[in-house]
């Protein structure tokens, strides 16, 4: 009876770890190819949507680690192009010490930024003050109304979790800062009704094809790179989408670690157990 029961303890451990390899593969597969359309209404979204490129970043795969160079390079692009529309309002300067910046480098940084919200304390005024580490990155617009107004009536939305937000996450922030193009003459001869309204751009990357964000990266050289790296509009994309990814998910590295010695702990325990096995039941006829 002992004997049936570790049997079974045993086929269902086996189990659970099978269902669970089954699942985690088949979401690996399912988020790194393209989705198939059936049965969808034909439409200019369904026929010339694309899939983001990858963006070949160092941080991907189960072992991937940050190239905190490019960290640096992808925030200095988003200082100097993004920060003008879109918020960074869950991040901190101090966490910029992540990306290799020293104690002093983080608060320089921090000072730049004079406009944070404060309250004149003679007067009870709102007013501004200068940054320190312990601040988070502040608001592009004072709100919403103010957002609208300047960005063709749409919010730019807050990057500090956007490669988490977004199907395809670091190689969607890649492609469709590099996927502004004219609209395919085919797409206006099959679907003519869906041709770019004025004030949008076509980007094929984008869900309905049309964004109301002009390109932000349009030429060579937009950000002069200290580093001598060439900063092409393909760099300064991969750069800041390397640094989007860091801000989303800043302990990436850590859970790689932790996990491949999960999968260590794992495998040891199992080959103890099954030496454990033969060991309590050597004396039994198998």
């Amino acid at each position: 009876m002992v004997r049936w029961i570790a049997a079974l303890v045993g086929l269902a451990f086996a189990g659970v770890l099978a269902i669970a390899l089954v699942i985690t593969v088949s979401g690996v597969v399912s988020d790194s190819t393209p989705k198939i359309w059936t049965g969808a209404p034909k439409s200019a979204e369904t026929e010339f949507h694309k899939h983001p490129r990858d963006a070949g970043l160092s941080s991907a795969g189960v072992f991937g680690k940050f190239d905190k160079q490019q960290l640096q390079r992808g925030f200095q692009v988003y200082k100097e192009v993004c920060s003008a529309c879109h918020s960074l309002k869950y991040v901190a300067f101090r966490d910029l010490a992540g990306l290799g910046y020293s104690e002093g480098q983080v608060k320089a940084i921090a000072a730049g930024f004079d406009n944070i919200p404060s309250v004149n304390p003679d007067t009870g005024e709102a007013a501004t003050r200068k940054g320190v580490p312990a601040d988070h990155f502040p608001l592009a617009f004072a709100n919403d109304i103010a957002a609208r107004a300047a960005n063709n009536n749409a919010i730019p939305p807050d990057l500090s979790y956007m490669t988490r937000a977004r199907h395809g996450g670091a190689d969607y922030v890649y492609s469709l800062l590099t996927g502004y193009q004219d609209q395919p003459a085919a797409l206006l001869k099959e679907f003519p009704e869906a041709k770019t309204p004025n004030g949008l751009h076509f980007n094929p990357y984008f869900a309905n094809l049309n964004i109301a964000m002009p390109p932000p990266l349009r030429s060579e050289g937009q950000v002069q790179y200290s580093d001598g790296t060439k900063p092409t509009v393909d760099n300064m994309a991969r750069d800041v989408a390397a640094f989007l990814t860091w801000t989303a998910d800043p302990n990436l590295e850590t859970r790689h670690q932790y996990g491949f010695m999960a999968v260590i702990f794992l495998l040891a325990s199992s080959l103890l157990a099954f030496g454990a096995y033969r060991n309590v039941w050597r004396d039994v006829k198998h």
